[in-house]
């Protein structure tokens, strides 16, 4: 089986005998990667995104087990890998020590390979399970792409990466031009399937790895694309796509096919303690295409130095009223 389709188990031991039997034992069914102690194990974990389960020793030299698992947890992107302790401490105290502070399991060593087989299976099975579940809470039921609740967490990530690498993010508010027309004429179920069309097409253009297209709430989209600083010309490959789809639109005021208004932003977070004030900007400009005629891309370009200017700004600090 190719790896692609193999999940990720991460052993811990600072024994390299222990490692390999571990590793040998599980080679064929898992991906598996290898660490010799605590430090190298936590640089591991946040170096990879995709670690299913660690089996962890729990004695080792400079940090053990409990306080690996310790700084797993109080991490957001490592709080909720699973781990096995692999260990030679049977006090029920020790067990009991590693329950709480979240363990899934305890193995004793010397280990019998049937049961660290089956553990891992079951425990992997698990892990399947809630990652599929996962997926479908974050996809939008109708149109398949991420739904607002994915976005979010992806664009606090996002930005959290940003302020530690200086790199640029890019954002952007997209939205179906006269869309309440279109159902009123077409009735809902062609609404249902020309937002489909639109949320693909979105999909396509934010094609990089990590990329995010995600339906923001009705016609509404929005675009995340981290260290891209060519947003303009993407929106407007975007723009010409949906027009490409020639979708039909006798209702619309600007043109006689389904079109879309974008907004964007590129903009350095570093220094700024508000980085959700992009989807403002982006929303303001998004409101200004519509105001100029629709069917258009607006861009703010922005500088190392500084995160704002004042698009649209009414005075008061709030994003002027929207255009529908």
């Amino acid at each position: 089986m190719s790896d692609a389709y193999l999940q990720t188990v991460l052993i811990v031991d600072d024994d390299r005998i222990n490692r390999t039997i571990l590793a040998e034992l599980l080679q064929r069914d898992c991906r598996i990667l290898l660490a010799k102690d605590g430090a190298s194990a936590l640089q591991r974990a946040r170096e990879e995104r995709n670690i299913d389960l660690i089996l962890l020793d729990v004695s080792m030299p400079g940090m053990d087990g409990y306080e690996v698992l310790r700084r797993l947890r109080s991490e957001p992107q490592t709080a909720n890998i699973a781990v096995i302790f692999i260990t030679a401490l049977t006090d029920e105290r020790d067990e009991e020590r590693g329950l709480s502070l979240g363990a899934a399991d305890y193995v004793f060593k010397p280990i019998s390979p049937a049961i660290v087989k089956a553990r891992v299976r079951n425990h992997l099975k698990l892990v399947a399970q809630r990652n599929e579940l996962e997926r479908l809470s974050e996809r939008d039921g109708l149109t398949g792409i991420a739904n607002r609740r994915y976005f979010d967490k992806a664009f606090d990530l996002a930005c959290r990466h940003a302020v530690r690498s200086g790199d640029p993010l890019s954002l952007a508010m997209v939205d179906v031009d006269h869309f309440k027309e279109y159902n009123d004429h077409y009735g809902h179920g062609a609404g249902d399937e020309a937002l489909q069309q639109v949320a693909q097409t979105l999909a396509r253009v934010a094609g990089r790895p990590y990329d995010v297209a995600a339906r923001y709430g009705g016609e509404e989209f929005v675009l995340l694309l981290p260290g891209l600083t060519e947003l303009e010309p993407l929106l407007e490959k975007l723009r010409r796509a949906v027009l490409d789809l020639n979708l039909p639109h006798a209702r619309s005021r600007t043109a006689e096919v389904v079109t879309v208004s974008s907004g964007g932003v590129v903009a350095f977070v570093s220094q700024t303690d508000k980085p959700a004030a992009l989807l403002g900007w982006a929303d303001k400009l998004l409101y200004r295409a519509k105001q100029q005629g629709r069917n258009r891309v607006l861009v703010w370009q922005g500088q190392k130095e500084g995160l704002f200017l004042p698009v649209g700004q009414n005075g008061t600090g709030r994003p002027p009223g929207r255009a529908t």
